[in-house]
């Protein structure tokens, strides 16, 4: 079997390289450990979707290389209004043209709002709750009317993704799907799933300065490894994210290699089913059991290869960022004794669900040594190997089956980062069709308070210091699991290649400047 796998995957290495001969120099190759669910910015539920539809679609505002935001489609925007009923007034640029040729107007993003806040179409509807009113001025201005403060709609980059509305109508939801178009930098050409994203360069692109200088982009889908490393060895492709933990020394010293690290927009922690009373999780001495019981540092070394940073509860550099917080020291006899005191000597059983897909670098085997660690003070576990969608599945409450056990899980913060939203999903207690609680494995009322308070607080003042707050709490309690790292990834292309990485949307795999040298 093993030998099959080896021969199976070098021919399709050698179908690679030879699609790739064929290409010139107006093609850049490049190659993905992650593929996406959807490519429509609307229905998307997955970060791993940014990286392929971020190529196609952009946002009002988003984050430059230097991690600080750029009005981006918006030429300017400002809040007004009450500080009860706040208004965002907003200007687009103008002379920002689809890929079809369609101008950008105040209307298609009325229609995208329309679109986000529909439950049905869009898993983050929530996220539209507090507008009351969009309100179109003229082609090139619009105000967002507010029934109530909403903070996140500030720091989630004004949340609107441009869709034309008349290409939209025009071919409807299944025409969108097989052919999406955006203002991006690059237009859509073809899709196959679970091999390639293929895309050409947007010649009436508005931003002259930003923009790309090849005619064409692949984006290949290699989760394999060893495979996706051998691919840029060859240079069957040009570009590589995830480059295996176990070879970043090595690439970074390989002649002819340019390689960029850098932390993700990824927050990873331990979830345990804390809301069911039946369960041993609704305790918070095995709560604080399981926090004593893994030594996250000792996994970053060995099993990450070092590349992860440590965080507690919010990661430096994030808003409400404590240096105070330090995460629980790793102490297996401790974990006993408190195993004990709540009730079980003997340790229990559970079952155990890991992601197997590379949405991070050796996520699985991350998972598997934080099991290993549990069953050492008696957490003993039943491992439920996942691939990507079935994951997600286990990791929603909205379609999560009644289960009770681990779940080694993650949840965007983004860059540099704020644990608003984060916090309404995965910590606020789950209340079915209002987006609170959409991951969450927690229900705690005064938590929930807090975070509800936090939805209300834009003073940055004010936000900063109940963020820490909530923080302090959540460390305290043990609640909406056991915080552990955010990855630290490495890119690498060659020196032909001339590439500067953008943080979001995309999370450092935005071809927003890309090109061969000259």
């Amino acid at each position: 079997m093993i030998i099959l796998r080896v021969l199976a995957a070098a021919f399709g290495l050698l179908a690679l390289n030879a699609t790739v001969s064929a290409q010139t120099k107006d093609t850049l190759v490049a190659a993905l450990a992650a593929e996406a669910t959807v490519i429509d910015p609307t229905r998307s539920s997955a970060g791993v979707d940014g990286y392929f539809y971020s190529q196609m679609f952009e946002q009002l505002v988003r984050y430059g290389p230097d991690l600080k935001p750029v009005n981006w489609l918006a030429e300017s925007w400002s809040v007004e209004g009450t500080a009860d009923k706040p208004i965002i007034d907003v200007h687009i640029r103008s002379g920002v043209k689809f890929h079809n040729g369609d101008p950008l107007t105040s209307e298609d993003f009325q229609f995208a709002y329309d679109r986000l806040r529909d439950p049905k179409i869009s898993p983050w509807s929530n996220l539209q709750a507090s507008v009351e009113q969009f309100e179109v001025i003229d082609d090139h201005h619009f105000k967002l009317h507010f029934k109530s403060p909403d903070a996140s709609y500030i720091i989630n980059s004004l949340q609107l993704w441009a869709i034309p509305k008349k290409y939209f109508e025009k071919v409807g939801e299944a025409g969108f799907d097989k052919a999406p178009v955006g203002t991006g930098p690059w237009k859509f050409v073809s899709r196959t799933v679970k091999e390639e994203l293929r895309l050409e360069a947007f010649a009436d692109y508005w931003n002259k300065n930003a923009r790309p200088t090849v005619k064409n982009l692949i984006l290949k889908v290699i989760p394999e490894d060893l495979t996706r490393l051998a691919a840029f060895k060859s240079g069957a492709v040009d570009w590589i994210d995830a480059v295996p933990l176990s070879a970043v020394a090595e690439i970074k010293k390989m002649p002819g290699v340019k390689t960029f690290t850098a932390p993700t927009g990824n927050n990873l922690f331990i979830d345990f089913t804390a809301y069911k009373p039946d369960s041993p999780f609704s305790k918070l001495k095995v709560r604080l059991a399981l926090a004593h019981a893994v030594d996250v540092d000792a996994i970053i070394k060995n099993v990450l290869f070092g590349q992860g940073e440590r965080y507690t509860e919010v990661w430096r550099g994030s808003t409400g960022y404590d240096s105070e917080l330090k995460p629980y020291t790793y102490d297996p006899r401790e974990a006993k004794q408190l195993l004990a005191e709540a009730g079980y000597p003997n340790g229990f059983d559970t079952a155990c669900y890991n992601l197997i897909t590379p949405r991070e670098p050796n996520i699985k085997e991350m998972g598997e040594a934080v099991f290993a660690y549990l069953g050492a003070v008696g957490i003993r576990c039943k491992v439920q190997q996942l691939e990507y969608s079935a994951w997600i599945n286990v990791a929603r409450r909205a379609t999560r089956s009644e289960i009770d056990g681990i779940l080694m899980t993650m949840w965007g913060h983004g860059l540099p980062g704020d644990p608003a939203e984060p916090w309404a999903g995965m910590v606020h207690s789950y209340v079915p069709g209002k987006g609170f609680g959409s991951a969450s494995s927690t229900n705690d009322a005064k938590v929930d308070a807090m975070i509800d308070e936090l939805k209300l607080t834009m003073n940055p003042e004010k936000r900063v210091e109940l963020i820490k707050q909530i923080a302090r709490y959540k460390h305290e309690n043990v609640l909406g699991g056991v915080t552990t790292y955010r990855p630290v990834n490495t890119f690498a292309w060659h020196d032909n290649v001339e590439f500067r990485p953008w943080p979001f949307p995309g999370s450092w795999r935005q071809f927003q400047e890309v090109g061969f040298a000259k």
